[in-house]
Order: structure tokens, then C-alpha cells, then sequence
């Protein structure tokens, strides 16, 4: 009996003891993210001048601007994963102008484009730090050209760094680069600037001149106050502003913290005070508050008896009330219904479904056994989601603990069965619709922000569910597309001028983008194929033709297109050029699993300029809907035939509408950002593409 005593106070000595342990485990851990991560001067998680180790939650963005003397600078800086951030960057020179031509740019200063990437290799623990490798402004003109390695380690309130920089980040040359001792040419680096940018200078990486970085940063017991110092690498005798007056590599700032917006203040060099201004916000995490009904309730579930007294009119107009389901067709079964429709409300499929799902559980008799939901777009069947009624009844009750409504239903594609019986009785009329429009570009010589908003008018005529004609007409409102010195620049070229003229069309007020004729069918199951002719974009019209295989909720579609193209007259919107191409892609869209959230389309062959390559994009969905993404055209135009740029690239962002409307709504905005626009590397512009027009198979953008 006393042993058994003494045991039991044993575990119970054993037990207080392991939880004051946890206990300071866990406040010693937790003690880890004391330091919130906040924006350097040129933008990305940093100090003042020099980067740190540190990431913040994925989907964050920070939208920046900071004032430095000879330098200003504006910045984007986005978490794409919790593993890789990248900034793209304006920097403006004032100590030097745009161009020495006063016709061409004016008094106008130099605009510098960059981008920056860090990859985390370690992330911190209780005895390690974090540690990551960036790489600064690698692909514009090289400007703050550097590569780094460094490391970050909290204790308590105070986040401690230490780097290693190449290129602009160590031109202190503290010590030899150890990369040196192993390979001769590692000990120079080579002259950064081809004149052209857009170009990754492999050859650079980690060569030449290495020096030591680092700091200090500190959360003051004020929660919103940080405060910062830095040991910086450079030495400022190589800056594009020109030779800068450096008395201390030591630095210091603070950073003030108000909700979403941080506050910078600094002193740099021993003799430059700078500040700046951050707009935080989380991609995954945005989200408006909506006025909406709530799902309708089954509790007290009162249904017909019969298929007969079904109140057909009350249905289908709450299929689209509470539902946002445009019915377009109906069969009502003894023990199935098919509803065709098209979803206008709700992004979310699941909260789409169960919604509809609720509403003809509440208006359906008991004999009906299935729920078809099919989802129409362009008037063709793609995609039959199937409710088990008697499991979904009895989940949208919680007859269960575990009912779960998402296992009630599944989708698949419109049988033989399902897409003969759809029958709407319009397939044919005319149909229309208003626009708004809104163009804009950065960096331009005559003026650093130029812009064009008008109205985009559509329409058309449908024959039948598979053939119809339709145009849209641009009527621009307002702009400054005047300020255009140049419609077409005085570059000498190799290509055909397939994009460089676009000043000359979008300087009309009224344009006719498109006019064209189209026919679309599924050719089987999985398979769909279109044809078009006429007006297809601003710049060219001809005759085209898409192929698209994609499965429901596949990860993989293929598809192939292939046009002839003939380029419009701009002084004539009927009128055709000389000029004419054969262009097509062979194109695979992949959603790899390895990364949550995103897609990557691939397209291979033949663009605009005859040029042949691949152009490949890749998109990161947020949970929020927002997506971004990248992309890039590799051909057999060399960079010197290409031009200033190097190679086609671009960035873009959609934004759903419903992010700042209190009402669900399934509209997006779309902002595309391309530095630089050349010839090589240039695809059409279709007006319809497949793998848009099936979205619905296997959502992204939906």
C-alpha cells in the first residue's frame, strides 16, 4: 500500500515536472517569431539595405515605396510560398535623365526595372537559423546585380543576421571569395550591363568580390516599434546615381507598425536620411464580408408527394435566389431531376453545390434519388455533379457526427443520356453586354505612367447551341496615350514588327478589337474543338482552329491550336496588311500536386514573327482566390536580334470581384504587368481558347 503511494506520487512529481519543462519549451520556441519580418529600402524581408533569412506566412504581399536620397523606389514584394519570396522593383534615378533626347523623354528621370528571389535552404529550430540564398536584380539591367547567403537566428526580442553578398551587395571586398581558390574565374566578375537587360547572367553568379553584411534587429516593449541596425557590404563606388559618398558602413532605422501599414524611418552612410511607406496585406487570408441568406434549412423538411406537385415555378427561381443557378433546361423524373444551368454567384464549387443541393431537396419529392446539377457554358453540357438525395438530406440535417455533405455527390462528365435530354428552349438570338476597361503601363520614356479606360461593347448573334457570330468594340473614355512621341520606335529590327506597333492601334478611340465567326462541339467525352474566323485581336485577323483534351478534375489537359493570321491596317480597322504567319501551339496544362495552389502551362511552337520556341506560365492560387503569376517565351530569335529585353516576359494578378463587393460574385479583374514588349516570342491573341471555355471541368480560376 505505501509502495503503491509512493509511486503514485512519483508520477505525479513526474508528471508537474514534465509540464513546467513543456511549458518553458514552448515559451522558449514561441520566443522564435518575436520579430515581425518588415521591408528593406529596395523591397523583400531585410534590414535597411541588406536582406535577411526571414520569409513571412505564405500569400503575404507588401506594396512599398521609400525615399533614399539620389534613389526612389517602388516595389512589390509577394510570398509565393513559405519557402520562396520574390520583389519586383521601379527604381528612379534622379541624379541622371531618362535619355539624352529632350524630344524622346523630356526632363523625365532614369527608370530602372528589377527583380529579386530568395529560396529558404534551412528553416530555423531551436539551436539553428534560418539560412537562404537570393538573387538580386538578376534579371533587368543589373543595376543592384548580387547574390547572397545568410542567416537569421532570434533570441527573445532580438533577431540577429549575417551574410555573405557578391556583386553589388560586396563590393567592401572584405576577403577573398572561397569560391576563388577553387576555380580562377570565379576571382573577377564580369562587366554586368549588355545594354539590352532582361537577361540572367549566369556567368556572374557568386564571382568577384565578397563581403560581409549583417545586423541587429530589435522589438522594443512598445509592441508597434522595431528598431535596426546594419553592417552593410557595399561601398557605393560603382551606383548607377554615380559615386556616393559612404562615412559608415553602420546604418539604423526603425519601423512603426499600424495595422497594415508600416512606417520607416532611417539613416544610412553616415550622411543620408531616408523613409518610406509599406501596405501589408495576406493573399490567402483576404476576404470581404458579405450580406447573404444563410443555406436554405432542411430541418423542417415538407416536400410534394409526387413529381406532379412539384411547384415548378417557386423551384427554379430559387435555384437561381438562393443558389445563383441560371437554369436554362429542366427534366423532372420519377427518381432522378436534371437541372442545366450555368453558376453566376458562387466562386466556390462546394458552397455552390450544396446550396443548389438544398434548395431541390426542399422542393423535391422523396422519390426523386438523384440530383443532376449540370453546368453549361457556351450553351454546351460539361460537367454533371451527381447528389446521392437520400445522403445529402440526411447530411444536410447532421443525422450524423460525421455527416459530411462534399461526400454526397460527385462530378463527372454529361453522359450520352444527359446531354441528349437537354433541351432549352433557346439556343438562338442575339445577346450582348458592357465592359469596362482599364490599360496601363509603367516606365514609359514620354511619361512614367501611362493609361486608357473606356468601354468594351460585345456582341452577337448565336444560330444554335454550336455556331454563332460575335464582335466587341473598344471606345476609350479617357487617356494620356497622347504623350506617345514615337508610334513606332527607331530601332533597327530583325523581326517582323508584330507588337512594337501597338501605339499605332490603341492610339484610336474607337477600335474594333473583333468580329469573327465560331463554331464549337464536343467531339467526345473529353475531347472539344472550336473554329473561328475573322477580326480574332486588335492587331491580326484569320482563321484558326483548337483542339482540347481535358478530363474532369484532371490534373493534366493537352491541346493544340493552329492559325493563319494576317496583321490589320491602323488607319483602317477592315483593311488588311501584307504581312502574314502560320502560328500554333502544341500546349500541356499541369496542376502538380507537389505545389498546392498552382498550375503550369506549357506551349510549344510557332509565334507571330515565325519565330519557334516554347512559352511556359506559371500560376499560385490563394486561398483568398487571388492568383499571380509569370511568364516567359524562349525562341530561336537570339537576344541581340530580340532586342532590348532579351526575351518576352511578363507578370499579372487576378483579382476576384467579390473581394470588394458585399454580394457573391463570380467576376474577376485581371492586371497584367510586361516590362518590356518585343516582337520574338509573341503568341495570338484568340478570342476564345478552349482550355478557358472548359474552366468548369477542372477549376483554377473559377
Amino acid at each position: 500500500m505505501i509502495n503503491a503511494q509512493r509511486k503514485n506520487k512519483k508520477k505525479i512529481l513526474a508528471l508537474a515536472i514534465g509540464s513546467v519543462i513543456s511549458a518553458t519549451s514552448y515559451s522558449e520556441a514561441s520566443s522564435l517569431v518575436n520579430v515581425k519580418p518588415s521591408q528593406m529600402v529596395q523591397g523583400g524581408n531585410g534590414l535597411i539595405q541588406t536582406p535577411t533569412a526571414r520569409m513571412r506566412d505564405e500569400g503575404g504581399m507588401a506594396i512599398n515605396y521609400t525615399d533614399n536620397g539620389e534613389y526612389r523606389f517602388w516595389s512589390v514584394n509577394i510570398q509565393l510560398f513559405e519557402w520562396m519570396e520574390a520583389t519586383a522593383r521601379y527604381t528612379d534615378v534622379r541624379t541622371r535623365l531618362y535619355s539624352q533626347s529632350e524630344s524622346f523623354s523630356g526632363d523625365q528621370t532614369l527608370k530602372d526595372k528589377g527583380l529579386d528571389v530568395k529560396f529558404r535552404l534551412w528553416e530555423e529550430s531551436y539551436y539553428l537559423p534560418d539560412i537562404s540564398v537570393g538573387f538580386r536584380d538578376f534579371g533587368g539591367t543589373g543595376f543592384f546585380e548580387s547574390e547572397y547567403i545568410n542567416a537569421s537566428k532570434s533570441v527573445g526580442p532580438f533577431d540577429f543576421h549575417l551574410g555573405l553578398g557578391w556583386g553589388y551587395l560586396g563590393t567592401h571586398d572584405d576577403f577573398t571569395s572561397p569560391f576563388c581558390e577553387i576555380k580562377d574565374s570565379f576571382c573577377e566578375r564580369p562587366s554586368g550591363f549588355s545594354g539590352r537587360g532582361g537577361k540572367v547572367d549566369y556567368d556572374q553568379f557568386f564571382k568577384g568580390p565578397m563581403a560581409v553584411f549583417g545586423g541587429i534587429e530589435y522589438q522594443t516593449p512598445w509592441e508597434p516599434l522595431t528598431l535596426k541596425l546594419e553592417y552593410e557590404g557595399n561601398n557605393y563606388v560603382n551606383d548607377r546615381a554615380g559615386e556616393l559618398q559612404q562615412d559608415s558602413r553602420w546604418n539604423i532605422g526603425a519601423v512603426y507598425r499600424y495595422k497594415d501599414i508600416d512606417l520607416s524611418l532611417n539613416y544610412q552612410r553616415g550622411n543620408t536620411i531616408g523613409f518610406g511607406l509599406t501596405y501589408r496585406f495576406n493573399m490567402h487570408t483576404a476576404s470581404q464580408a458579405k450580406f447573404d441568406e444563410e443555406p436554405r434549412d432542411l430541418m423542417r423538411r415538407r416536400v410534394p408527394s409526387s413529381v406532379e406537385e412539384v411547384n415548378k415555378s417557386r423551384l427554379y427561381n430559387d435555384l437561381y435566389r438562393d443558389g445563383g443557378f441560371v437554369l436554362h433546361d429542366a427534366n423532372l423524373e420519377e427518381d432522378k431531376a436534371i437541372f442545366y444551368g450555368t453558376q453566376t454567384k458562387y466562386r466556390n464549387q462546394d458552397e455552390a453545390i450544396e446550396r443548389i443541393g438544398r434548395v431541390a431537396a426542399s422542393e423535391l419529392p422523396d422519390s426523386i434519388e438523384t440530383y443532376h446539377i449540370v453546368d453549361n457554358r457556351g450553351g454546351r453540357p460539361l460537367v454533371d455533379t451527381q447528389i446521392d438525395a437520400e445522403a445529402f438530406i440526411a447530411a444536410a440535417r447532421y443525422e450524423s457526427v460525421e455527416s459530411d455533405i462534399k461526400q454526397t455527390y460527385h462530378r463527372t462528365s454529361p453522359s450520352k443520356e444527359v446531354i441528349d435530354a437537354y433541351d432549352p428552349e433557346n439556343t438562338n438570338g442575339f445577346f450582348y453586354s458592357t465592359d469596362f476597361f482599364w490599360v496601363q503601363t509603367f516606365g514609359n520614356p514620354e511619361e512614367f505612367y501611362l493609361y486608357q479606360t473606356g468601354l468594351l461593347l460585345n456582341s452577337g448573334y448565336a444560330f444554335n447551341s454550336k455556331f454563332s457570330v460575335m464582335g466587341s468594340a473598344r471606345v476609350t473614355v479617357l487617356d494620356n496615350f497622347d504623350k506617345f512621341n514615337f508610334l513606332v520606335d527607331a530601332e533597327d529590327v530583325v523581326l517582323p514588327r508584330v507588337r512594337t506597333r501597338v501605339r499605332e492601334y490603341v492610339n484610336n478611340d474607337v477600335w474594333i478589337d473583333t468580329g469573327f465567326a465560331h463554331y464549337k462541339d464536343n467531339i467526345s467525352e473529353n475531347v472539344f474543338g472550336q473554329a473561328y474566323a475573322g477580326y480574332l485581336e486588335t492587331m491580326f485577323a484569320g482563321i484558326g482552329g483548337e483542339i482540347l483534351y481535358r478530363p474532369v478534375d484532371s490534373n493534366l489537359a493537352y491541346g493544340i491550336d493552329l492559325n493563319y493570321v494576317k496583321q490589320r491596317d491602323p488607319n483602317n480597322q477592315l483593311r488588311l496588311e501584307d504581312y502574314d504567319a502560320i502560328t500554333g501551339h502544341v500546349s500541356v496544362y499541369y496542376k502538380p500536386e507537389f505545389l498546392e495552389g498552382s498550375q503550369l502551362s506549357v506551349s510549344a511552337g510557332q509565334f507571330l514573327a515565325k519565330d519557334k520556341g516554347v512559352n511556359i506560365d506559371f500560376a499560385k492560387r490563394f486561398d483568398s482566390g487571388i492568383i499571380v503569376g509569370a511568364f516567359a517565351a524562349f525562341t530561336d530569335v537570339s537576344a541581340e536580334d530580340y532586342g532590348e529585353g532579351s526575351f518576352t516576359k511578363g507578370f499579372y494578378i487576378s483579382i476576384p470581384t467579390d473581394l470588394f463587393l458585399l454580394k457573391p460574385s463570380k467576376g474577376r479583374g485581371f492586371i497584367p504587368w510586361i516590362p518590356i514588349g518585343r516582337d520574338g516570342g509573341q503568341m495570338l491573341t484568340r478570342p476564345t481558347r478552349l482550355i478557358d471555355m472548359t474552366e468548369v471541368r477542372s477549376p483554377f480560376y473559377d
